[in-house]
């Protein structure tokens, strides 16, 4: 069976809700979309896909459990717990043990622009498939600066095969027990050196890199006057009927990436904050609750100039923003 996998916790409603609604209206409400806990922090989450029969709360605790110890002793956060913290990102690994045989991982600060048939066709041919630039950014994935990283890969692979951790296609099963301890073994031996030192990005990467297993990137195979791009820090894309496009091409998804999920909060409780593409967040967020999308009454600000004001500091102070 065929799904969608995406990670959060209440943290990231607003986000969340409106790529469900994404998900609704490309994919349909059928297909069904497993969430994976960020942390405990879900109850919000829980009740608002009561209503969505199509959506659950992923809640194998062995499975979760067998993660946070993959993850404890393979990120070199670890080994620096006063510099780095180890989030819990890495639970979107929960997919490789299920409950799709086949799936596409999305963040929860992404829509769904187009159909995904594409690319869970060309899992026919591949055990990762992805869509996107990072690897035009290698040193957020790996130390480019150890010796070692060369050793272990041919650099023609860090071009190929790095890839955002934000949308990924791939299939259960192909990291087990057996598996997770050879990339430990590894990684325990001194390859830890190789990873950027934080997040769960790296070490995806070099599970599937370290393990041999090819990784197809649309980017890379694509005809140049076909290939989208996928950020909001793409300021050129095109509007219509709600659906992005770049230079004539749909999008396959958007990724909010680098709006953090506190200015999409203070958005949604009226505050009038722009960022790129922030009235097409606003109608995928309240496509079925359009009574409550806000109206904003100020002047907009930019997000990126923003300090903390009195209204972050409430939120704060009743918990409703994540304390990093």
């Amino acid at each position: 069976m065929n799904g969608i996998c995406t990670l959060g916790n209440d943290y990231v409603y607003d986000q969340l809700i409106a790529l469900l609604n994404s998900i609704d209206v490309i994919l349909g409400s059928d297909i069904p979309v497993c969430i994976y806990p960020f942390d405990e922090q879900t109850q919000r989450i829980a009740d608002a896909i009561a209503k969505r029969p199509n959506v659950f709360l992923y809640d194998n605790q062995q499975s979760i459990q067998r993660w946070d110890e993959f993850m404890l002793k393979a990120s070199p956060a670890s080994m620096n717990r006063n510099k780095y913290r180890i989030y819990g990102g890495h639970r979107r690994f929960c997919a490789f043990d299920g409950p799709f045989e086949r799936f596409v991982y999305l963040d929860a600060d992404t829509l769904v622009m187009n159909s995904l048939d594409f690319v869970f066709d060309k899992l026919d041919e591949y055990d990762c498939v992805v869509y996107d630039f990072q690897f035009k950014h290698p040193d957020k994935v790996y130390n480019i600066k150890s010796n070692k990283l060369y050793e272990i890969f041919d650099e023609n692979r860090l071009v190929e095969e790095i890839f955002c951790s934000g949308f990924y296609a791939s299939k259960k099963g192909l990291f087990n027990q057996e598996k997770l301890a050879e990339l430990l073994s590894y990684l325990q031996s001194g390859e830890r050196e190789i990873l950027y030192p934080t997040g769960d990005q790296p070490v995806l990467n070099y599970m599937f890199m370290r393990s041999g297993i090819p990784v197809y990137n649309f980017a890379n195979h694509l005809p140049d006057n076909q290939v989208t791009g996928c950020t909001v820090t793409s300021k050129h894309f095109e509007e219509k009927d709600k659906i992005l496009y770049d230079k004539g091409n749909r999008l396959t998804y958007l990724h909010y990436i680098g709006v953090p999920p506190h200015i999409n909060q203070a958005v949604c409780a009226g505050e009038n904050i722009e960022f790129p593409y922030r009235e097409l967040f606003l109608y995928y967020r309240y496509l079925h609750e359009s009574d409550k999308r806000p109206a904003f009454q100020n002047i907009s600000k930019p997000y990126d100039a923003r300090s903390p004001n009195l209204f972050t500091r409430a939120l704060r102070k009743f918990k409703l923003t994540h304390q990093g």
